[in-house]
């Protein structure tokens, strides 16, 4: 006897969510009785049954909870189902020798018996090895084996296809040497020209193909109710009917905000799944009868999908490293048209629609997109029209935001770009803040991009002037910092000064301001001053940023104060440049510690030899070392280099170099 899920609070739990049907719920699975009969029957009396059916169609659910049960013991033999993916065999320390696919079968079918006790084993060897079962009569009974996302047979890694090969090829040798094996493949219906090569094989001539549709009207309704039969609850009239008919309607809005409505014959399963486990969950204790005023109240649809979708998107977000709101917005862009519809993505190489393969994979495997083959090449678009309100669903600006400054700090400057557009859509208007934010991040994107000083500079001056309005100060600051960032990568030192000391005077231990005019000083020869700007900075910080510390390394080590630098320098040597590694050589070389300076320095001129810090550093190191040829000519060099150039007080030390020498 079948049971009832229950829950760790132990009531039973009628629905059984995202999740398939195991054989031990058949009791709760409803809906699909006569597809589980028909298949039961073709299976026990055809050579290959093919089921098919789009992804979330319910194929493993309907194996394993409808016809499982249905195959009568005594009449046949019935092996676990089984799926045929390598990575678990392949990933396996030590690696076991042979077929990571033909392991995956014999592995799912005696899961009890060691991995190496079945590497050198074949299909039929395994099936040779099992006892002959017999009926009543005496008579052999039909070996029924089973494969679920049988399409891991027929696509994959190209390195790979030769192992599937030979899994087919293993399959239809068994089915003629074992007159009484019985084989069924489930797969997603994209796939199914792809078996059509095999099936002559594979059935010995008897097979036999069954489609798998979403669920009519009337079987979403037993599927919706009988399951709650054990429970104490029931749907009263007109309820269970008001639920369904719901999620059979799909509105659909344009770009202009024009709305029509579209009545379906069908319910996707998985839909029903998400919306009758969100229902459950959210019965008061106590209730027996679930009114349609309760559906009214309790029931809505829309939320249930966009949670759904939220819950996915975030599932993929942590397995991929690409953020919720990227993909969202890229669901958007790609997978909707402007008229609400939804549009067909293919797949390329590398990328769909920009986006990396295996994210468009993944929500393909949480139901959020459908995949099919056409013309050689795979296409994607969204399960089903009731996802596109989900999709279309803005978050909160706040998390568009957050992601942008991600993106941003990965350098991902179109992903920025698109994510702060994307916060100020889902603003609507009236958002001054969400504005400010976004043309700050949006500065910084033109800024990265070389050629749009003017629109950085307008982007961060319009930022600066909505925080002042907003009395957001520190937005001022960062707004003003951003422009003096700008400046000080464009050379342009006394612009950087001014707008770095204006973001100081609007918060005054604003930590990245402090470093950045730190920095300005330091290119206007200005190194003490600098000096006490990243003190500061230093101070300020918990952790003090390496860029500070590699700066004030480098400036000490200028001044003639070695133990000081190497004490900053050696606690950045994992994120060294070049200025950095000749500023530690120039500071061991005082310290006379010349062996170690030497070999810092060849690294130093090694990686960037026409950077002026780096050869008036490589210069002062060799005038220590006594070579003051060597030293002369980098000291000439330096005065010459241009990426970058020497500040004045290096410039300074330049010339001292050369007038000694000569």
């Amino acid at each position: 006897m079948t049971t009832a899920t229950r829950g760790g609070d132990g009531t039973i739990r009628p629905y059984v969510g995202l999740r398939p049907y195991d054989r031990s719920e058949h009791a709760l699975f409803f809906g699909r009785e006569r597809e589980a009969r028909d298949i039961a029957t073709i299976w026990q009396a055809t050579g290959l049954t093919v089921l098919f059916g789009a992804s979330g169609v319910g194929k493993t659910s309907l194996l394993h909870a409808g016809v499982l049960p249905r195959v009568e013991p005594e009449r046949a033999d019935v092996l676990p189902i089984a799926r045929v993916s390598p990575r678990g065999i392949t990933s396996l320390r030590p690696k076991v020798p042979g077929n990571p696919y033909v392991l995956a079968l014999l592995s799912a079918w005696a899961p009890d018996r060691p991995l190496p006790a079945l590497a050198g084993l074949t299909v039929s060897d395994f099936l040779a090895e099992r006892p002959e079962r017999t009926d009543r009569y005496g008579d052999p009974v039909p070996v029924l084996v089973a494969v679920d996302q049988a399409e891991e047979l027929f696509g994959g890694p190209l390195d790979r296809e030769e192992e599937r090969h030979g899994l087919l090829r293993q399959l239809a040798r068994a089915v003629e040497e074992h007159d009484g094996l019985h084989l069924l493949l489930s797969l997603r219906e994209e796939y199914l020209a792809s078996v059509l090569p095999h099936e002559r094989p594979l059935g010995r001539g008897s097979r036999a193909r069954f489609q798998l549709l979403p669920l009519t009207r009337a079987a979403a309704l037993d599927a919706t109710t009988r399951p709650l039969e054990r429970t104490g609850r029931f749907f009263a009239p007109g309820a269970a009917e008001r639920l369904v008919d719901d999620l059979r309607t799909v509105p659909i809005s344009n770009d202009e905000g024009q709305t029509t409505t579209l009545t379906l014959n069908t319910v996707e399963p998985v839909q029903l799944q998400v919306v009758c486990s969100a229902l459950w969950e959210s019965l008061p204790s106590g209730l027996r009868e679930i009114s349609v005023e309760h559906v009214n109240l309790h029931v809505n649809v829309d939320r249930f999908l966009t949670g759904f979708c939220d819950r996915m998107l975030t599932r993929v977000s942590a397995e991929s490293g690409v953020t919720s709101s990227e993909i969202r917005s890229w669901l958007r862009k790609a997978f909707v048209t402007e008229h609400g519809t939804r549009n067909t993505v293919y797949e390329g190489l590398h990328e769909t629609a920009g986006m990396p393969n295996a994210v468009a994979k993944a929500l393909e495997d949480c139901h959020l997109l459908r995949g099919e083959h056409r013309l050689g090449i795979r296409w994607y678009e969204l399960q089903h029209d009731r996802l596109i309100g989900s999709v279309r669903q803005s978050r909160h600006p706040a998390a568009y935001l957050d992601d942008a400054r991600l993106a941003l700090a990965r350098h991902g400057w179109e992903t920025a770009r698109g994510l702060a557009e994307e916060a100020v859509r889902a603003s609507g208007t009236g958002e001054t803040w969400v504005r400010a934010e976004a043309l700050l991040i949006l500065g910084e994107v033109a800024a990265a991009a070389g050629g749009e000083t003017e629109s950085a500079r307008t982007r961060f001056e319009e930022a600066a002037d909505m925080f002042a309005t907003l009395q957001r100060f520190n937005g001022v600051a960062s707004a003003l910092t951003g422009e003096g960032r700008l400046w000080l990568s464009r050379g342009q030192y006394d612009m950087a000064v001014e707008r770095l000391r204006a973001a100081l005077s609007w918060v005054p231990n604003d930590l990245p301001a402090h470093l950045a005019l730190g920095q300005a000083l330091w290119h206007l020869g200005q190194p003490r001053a600098a000096l006490a700007l990243l003190n500061g900075a230093v101070a300020l910080a918990d952790e003090p940023p390496a860029e500070a510390l590699a700066l004030r390394g480098e400036i000490l080590a200028d001044l003639g104060k070695p133990a000081e630098a190497l004490r900053d320098l050696d606690r950045v040597r994992r994120h060294q440049r070049p200025a950095t590694i000749a500023a530690r050589a120039l500071a061991l070389a005082l310290e006379q510690r010349f062996d170690a300076a030497q070999q810092e320095i060849l690294d130093a001129l090694a990686d960037e030899s026409d950077s002026g810090p780096v050869l008036v550093r490589a210069a002062r190191v060799h005038a220590l070392l006594g070579r003051a040829a060597t030293s002369e000519g980098l000291a000439s060099r330096a005065l010459g280099a241009v990426t970058p150039g020497l500040p004045p007080h290096l410039r300074r030390q330049a010339e001292e170099l050369l007038r000694k020498t000569a």
